[in-house]
């Protein structure tokens, strides 16, 4: 679990991060609760997922809409 919480908050950056930020923060709190041997991995899952939220929330505030996106 703290890999794939890793994985998802590392992923979330680029895409989905309103799916994958509280997913990797569910992932990471509940490998820490069981006490997982990737203590620092689960960490940084939590860390990439609290990421994801803030960067989705300071995006979605600079173009004034519910979701963000790239203008191409």
């Amino acid at each position: 679990m703290a890999i794939a919480s890793f994985v998802s908050g590392l992923v979330g950056l680029l895409v989905f991060n309103v799916v994958l930020g509280p997913c990797a923060l569910a992932l990471g709190v509940t490998a820490l609760a069981r006490g997982t041997g990737r203590r620092f991995r689960a960490l940084l899952g939590c860390a990439l997922g609290c990421a994801d939220l803030v960067l989705l929330l300071v995006l979605s505030l600079a173009q004034g809409t519910p979701s963000w996106h790239l203008n191409a």
